[in-house]
């Protein structure tokens, strides 16, 4: 995992990277919030680990900068002065977690063995869609005029148009749907490769071209972005298929991608549980950690809170089998947007697929 460690205390700050360092991370070290957006600028992290009271800028201070401008990258806060009022200030602020100083090394350890589940938050194996399938799929449905981004096969394809993607300039794409748009109303959209616009940009930057992708087809036909899985991470697709998904699915998504949302989930698929019960299945003794996660699953409309029981609402039961199913909620037929892996044949080959169990293969 890239790590940033951020705090003002030398000592401090040495200690807690050699520990990283011994345990495998690749670590980087700021000893100012400016230092650590510096850095941030400069490489991309997984998680960043951040003193709550620093000179200038505080812990809070640079937790909104970094949601705001790499929403990718976790943000764990590190304090000695932890109260309930700063706790919820931080999760409100989109902290992933807080730590209360002194810390021991395998608490240390379990809160990046969360960041490493959330961050593992994936698509089912066996998920992976042909790209041109896919546009072909949607033209035969007879309601969409389909615009390929992405390499052209031979020989013209009845309903489908085709546009390069152009890996240094994700941002072209949004041009190309628009232009599209304006002679093709029921226009629908497939990204053939967003793993060549990632070799190229940050995550962030291909999410933001992917979100204003899904605003121009508002009201048109679907979105549906295809990627190569040997070339994109685990995080990266996770974050691919939230960028399209429809705003409920993205509301659902953000609440699961917590492993401890998804340990309450999991534990109320069994039965209505207390506060308690709910605290015991997250394997977690903090109380106001524990309320913020249940408050972001009742916003959610996953779990209602009545009395002193928390159940799964008729949403939180389909979010429970998502768990089971797939990261994002893939559309059944021809409507919806999807981000998907491609399949190892690409584009460019049709030919019908050996089944590798039939007899003989």
């Amino acid at each position: 995992m890239r790590v940033l460690v951020v705090d003002d205390d030398e000592v401090f700050r040495t200690e807690l990277a050699e520990l990283l360092g011994d345990d495998g991370h690749t670590v980087a070290v700021a000893p100012s919030a400016g230092k650590a957006l510096a850095a941030l600028e400069e490489d991309e992290y997984d998680l960043v680990l951040t003193d709550l009271k620093m000179p200038r800028q505080s812990g809070i201070e640079l937790l909104r900068e970094v949601r705001a401008r790499w929403p990718r990258t976790l943000v764990v806060l590190l304090t000695g002065y932890a109260t309930i009022e700063t706790a919820l200030e931080a999760m409100k602020a989109g902290a992933f977690d807080y730590l209360r100083k002194p810390f021991r090394a395998d608490q240390l350890r379990a809160t990046l063995e969360l960041v490493a589940q959330e961050r593992a938050f994936e698509s089912p194996a066996g998920a992976s869609r042909d790209p041109l399938r896919e546009a072909s799929a949607l033209a035969a449905s007879g309601g969409h005029d389909v615009l390929v981004i992405g390499d052209a096969p031979q020989g013209p394809r009845k309903g489908i148009s085709f546009q390069p993607l152009v890996p240094d300039a994700p941002s072209q794409a949004v041009d190309q749907v628009r232009e599209f748009l304006r002679q093709h109303p029921n226009g629908a959209v497939v990204v053939g490769g967003a793993e060549r616009w990632l070799a190229h940009h940050r995550l962030e930057e291909v999410v933001g071209v992917l979100d204003a992708l899904r605003a121009e087809l508002e009201g048109h036909g679907p979105l549906r972005v295809g990627f190569d899985p040997t070339k994109v991470d685990r995080s990266a697709a996770v974050a691919l298929g939230s960028a399209v998904a429809p705003d409920d699915t993205h509301a659902t998504l953000e609440a699961l991608a917590n492993p401890i949302r998804r340990k309450v989930l999991e534990r109320l698929g069994s039965a209505p549980a207390t506060f308690g019960e709910a605290m015991a299945a997250a394997g977690i003794d903090d109380s106001p950690k524990m309320a913020f996660h249940l408050r972001k699953l009742v916003d959610a409309g996953l779990v209602v809170h009545t009395g002193e029981s928390y159940r799964l609402s008729a949403r939180g039961s389909a979010g429970l089998r998502l768990l089971v199913d797939a990261t994002f909620l893939p559309p059944t037929g021809t409507a919806g947007n999807l981000a998907f892996p491609r399949s190892p044949d690409g584009e460019a080959d049709e030919r019908p697929r050996r089944n590798p169990r039939a007899p003989g293969n």
